[in-house]
């Protein structure tokens, strides 16, 4: 296993406070190190960090001895028809073992058939059999893990026929049965909302909020289609805009005040920046949240 007992000692608590945090980048190590910026908590790819030792493995354990850490996988492949990857999950429970993350999430989604991975997080079908197949996969993550999981709300771009309940009824029962928490992911609601047509504070407004123990913010692409109408893509590469904003505040004044991030993954900006869309995202926080508890 890489790294001495020491890399694995660390610090600082590993609860993820009430507070904004945004996804760790290599481009942003040497800042964070050496400003020590007000930030409440970091969030790291769990892929990113399955190697054995190096660079990603060092910083990595200097930020984690002075901020808290959620883990975020994405490689899982949590609605897939086949059995899950052992090893792979071996390798995320050696990264959770080793960075003691407060809190640990992966997608709704498949990513992976027989031996071939894809590059995209793909939708699943909201009926009993895709429910019962996700339930079994969550029970195993959490038993290797040793962890609950929070489960993400996709952003989707097609619907099933195959389809007999909606999304928020299918989310709330597979918290129930396995006991997981869910990641409230507010741009993959606008997006999602915007692709299918419908009302995304109403979404809002039935999602079992009881269960979120984390928020997701994000930039998004736009496109169209065939047809010329307008779709909206998941791309984590710009800013937050202002209708996100907006349905963040109303998510907030549902759940309370709970860990948000800001994720922005492609076209990363300069520190300052994203550091401003925290800071943002925690005077929303304060000005609509009523200190609730976060589930995790």
């Amino acid at each position: 296993m890489a790294g001495d007992i020491s890399e694995r000692v660390h610090v600082c608590d590993s609860s993820i406070p009430a507070r904004a945090g945004v996804g760790l980048k290599p481009e942003h190590y040497a800042d964070i190190l050496d400003t020590k910026p007000d930030i409440g908590w970091f969030e790291v790819h769990a892929e990113n960090y399955m190697g054995a030792g190096g660079p990603p493995h060092h910083y990595l354990t200097a930020i984690r001895n002075d901020y808290p850490l959620s883990v975020h996988g994405v490689g899982l492949s949590i609605g897939s028809h086949g059995p899950l990857d052992t090893a792979h999950l071996s390798r995320l429970k050696m990264v959770c073992d080793r960075y003691e993350p407060g809190l640990f999430s992966e997608h709704l989604a498949w990513s992976t058939h027989d031996d071939v991975y894809l590059n995209d997080l793909l939708p699943v079908p909201y009926n009993a059999e895709t429910l019962g197949r996700v339930a079994d996969h969550i029970d195993e993550v959490q038993s290797t893990v040793g962890q609950r999981m929070l489960l993400e709300n996709p952003s989707t771009y097609v619907a099933f026929e195959a389809s007999d309940m909606s999304e928020i009824e299918f989310l709330g029962e597979i918290a129930r049965r396995t006991g997981c928490g869910l990641l409230l992911d507010v741009n993959n609601v606008h997006v999602s909302a915007t692709n299918h047509g419908y009302d995304a504070r109403a979404y809002l407004d039935a999602f079992p909020v009881e269960h979120v123990g984390e928020i997701h913010m994000g930039g998004h692409a736009e496109d169209r289609d065939e047809t010329g109408a307008k779709i909206l893509i998941d791309a984590h590469g710009s800013a937050v805009v202002d209708p996100v904003w907006d349905l963040y505040a109303h998510a907030i004044a549902r759940a309370g005040e709970t860990p948000t991030l800001i994720e922005w993954d492609n076209d990363v900006p300069e520190w300052p920046i994203l550091l401003a869309e925290a800071k943002q995202a925690e005077r929303v926080m304060r000005a609509r949240g009523t200190n609730h508890v976060a589930a995790g």
